[in-house]
């Protein structure tokens, strides 16, 4: 089992006990707000360093992602059916999120000590048109990056990967640029998640600290529900891929158990990359395909990660009892589907995304705390949700251009596309 995870368990353990031993040791509820505020600065140090990650991360990832692409020949048509792929999926899986979110109310019930600090002011930050185009385009990458401005640091890097693609062999080397950019801004993640046991700690205890154990009953409901979510998610990608292989699916989906299991167990999608491009290959899917596709997917085809974000912001809304009409909820999503595109598949980088959409619709930042103990479980289900939305797509997108070969495992041959064989 990842050691890091084994970590996160002990200090989500201690942090229950911590703040149930805490919040019956001080039944005053002022001096069980003020001990759980000196316990949440620690996870108040977290939070800072993940946003001091996302705006580097994102424009890097995204510069890269669309800077090899290529030629504008053979990849536009592909890129094409690629992104009508992700787009259709993310919709999906968005809508999926905020269905399910509707119908359970997980968030109903919690009982947050200082609520009325934190919601006093909302009127004055209501989400509007005006006020999304405002952080929509840019006046400067700079400001846009000092700021965390995620959806102007996406516009820009749109136009920079398009730029240096359109550049050619003049922008390969902007482009080797912006890759090492990017890991060294993943590796700067693993630093930071390192913290994560502590901040979990610190998080469950001050939640715990104000509220009472009883708040843990709301945990199981929010994650017992997400997970029911992501098995709905699961169901219709598979059935999708019936359609789209017929009986070719089942030996896709035995193709990715070792993958899935990956993700899962280490809470990152990205870290069952090489196996997926291995099994895509044996499976039928060319080369240039799966190398094309797969990278892009991790920006923009995160299926688990687009279902968690609608359910996440909307079970923090209802835990603050802020009332969210269906038109602000679609509002919300459409942000969510912006925003979440070029977050790499690094453990909780979706956090970022969601503490961003919170502040554009006026819930309470602190929202994010009720979520981070439990983040690490909820990572898992996500992860390994991505590895199916990626690989469904990589193996769609090479059936539409005829070129899906037969499955193979032996060395040889590649084998014959379809349009070859037909």
């Amino acid at each position: 089992m990842n050691r890091n995870f084994i970590y996160v368990m002990i200090g989500l353990v201690l942090g229950i006990v911590l703040g149930t031993c805490s919040y019956y040791a001080f039944p005053d509820h002022a001096t069980a707000a003020d001990i759980a505020k000196y316990m949440s600065l620690i996870s108040a140090i977290f939070l800072k360093l993940i946003k001091m990650i996302i705006g580097p991360l994102v424009l890097s990832t995204l510069i890269v992602g669309i800077g090899h692409m290529g030629d504008a020949s053979t990849v536009g048509r592909v890129g094409a059916k690629t992104m009508a792929w992700f787009v259709s999926a993310s919709i999906v899986s968005l809508m999926l999120g905020l269905l399910m979110v509707n119908l359970l109310q997980p968030g109903v019930g919690i009982t947050i000590a200082d609520q009325g600090a934190n919601t006093a002011n909302l009127t004055t930050q209501a989400f509007s048109i005006e006020n999304f185009i405002d952080h929509l385009v840019p006046t400067s990458l700079f400001k846009s990056l000092a700021e965390g401005e995620i959806l102007q640091i996406v516009v820009f890097a749109i136009f920079a990967g398009i730029a240096l693609m359109a550049l050619g062999e003049r922008g390969k080397a902007l482009i080797a640029i912006a890759d090492d950019v990017s890991h060294m801004m993943l590796t700067i993640t693993g630093y930071v998640m390192k913290l994560a046991p502590i901040a979990v700690c610190a998080s469950v205890a001050s939640v715990i600290t104000k509220s009472g154990p009883g708040i843990l009953i709301n945990f199981a409901q929010f994650l017992g529900g997400f997970y029911l979510t992501l098995a709905i998610l699961w169901v219709m990608l598979v059935g999708v891929g019936y359609l789209v292989f017929g009986q070719r699916m089942f030996d896709l989906v035995k193709r990715m158990r070792e993958p899935f299991l990956l993700a899962f167990s280490t809470a990152s999608s990205e870290a069952s990359y090489p196996k997926i491009l291995d099994q895509l290959k044996r499976f039928g899917v060319p080369n240039k395909i799966a190398s094309f596709v797969l990278p892009l997917g991790y920006s923009f085809n995160l299926d688990g990660t687009m279902a968690y974000t609608t359910f996440a912001t909307l079970f923090i809304a209802q835990a603050y009892g802020i009332d969210m009409p269906i038109g602000k909820q679609l509002l919300m999503a459409a942000t969510l589907m912006i925003t979440s595109k070029g977050v790499a598949g690094v453990p909780r980088a979706s956090l970022v995304v969601i503490l961003a959409t919170l502040k554009q619709f006026g819930i309470p930042e602190a929202g994010l705390f009720l979520i981070l103990g439990i983040d690490q479980f909820l990572d898992m289900g996500r992860s390994a949700t991505n590895v199916i939305g990626n690989s469904l797509a990589a193996a769609a997108v090479a059936k539409f251009e005829g070129e899906l070969g037969q499955s193979h495992d032996e060395r040889g041959n590649e084998a014959l596309p379809e349009a070859a064989r037909a």
